[in-house]
Formats: structure tokens, C-alpha cells, sequence
């Protein structure tokens, strides 16, 4: 069983930025496509950004230019750099690791911007 464990989130103000970290249990880590997931009150969750185990990135168009996903293998862990945070982007968000098919999710971190 792959665990996922999240930091980062917080409350900031718009504007500003926030780094969330997504530790994986995993040694398969550098083989996994790694995401980050996010959902609001009342809305659908929405796929923020995405890494395949090669680099490749993409991402919202609701957040191309202000977040940046990024992994380190060695680590086993993947991050969402969160720039020019707006108001809108408040939500719990989710790292998601898929393994050859098998997704494994982790407990959310809430992010918090007001305006």
C-alpha cells in the first residue's frame, strides 16, 4: 500500500504564494506519473497539474503561468509551486501517484487565499 502525505497549504493572501510537498512511500517512485488534484465547495474536483515519471508537465488552463509541478525522485516527492494565488483557487488539494494504473490519493491540504 503506497501512503501519500501532503503539507504546505495555509492561508495566504492574494498574490502570494504557497508550496505543497507530496511525500510518497514508494520505491516505484521515479516510475509513477505524480498529480495534483483540487476540489472547491460545491464544485467538481479539478485536475490542477500533472508529471509523468518522464518530466512531462501539464496543467489547468485556470493555472498555466502561476503553478509549476515539479518532482524530486530521489526524494520521492512531488511539489506545486503556487504563484499570483487568487481567490478562486481556494480548495482542499489532493496529490494523486498512479502506478502503472493503480491510483493512491492523499488526505488533502487545504488552501486558503483571500482577497
Amino acid at each position: 500500500q503506497v501512503q501519500l502525505v501532503e503539507s504546505g497549504g495555509g492561508l495566504v493572501q492574494a498574490g502570494g504564494s504557497l508550496r505543497l510537498s507530496c511525500a510518497a512511500s514508494t520505491r516505484m517512485f521515479g516510475s509513477c506519473a505524480m498529480g495534483w488534484i483540487r476540489q472547491a465547495p460545491g464544485k467538481q474536483r479539478e485536475l490542477v497539474a500533472r508529471i509523468t515519471s518522464s518530466g512531462g508537465t501539464n496543467y489547468a488552463d485556470s493555472v498555466k503561468g502561476r503553478f509549476t509541478i515539479s518532482r524530486d525522485n530521489a526524494k520521492n516527492t512531488a511539489f506545486l509551486q503556487m504563484n499570483s494565488l487568487k481567490p478562486e483557487d481556494t480548495a482542499v488539494y489532493y496529490c494523486n501517484l498512479d502506478l502503472f494504473g493503480l491510483n493512491y490519493w492523499g488526505q488533502g491540504t487545504q488552501v486558503t487565499v483571500s482577497s
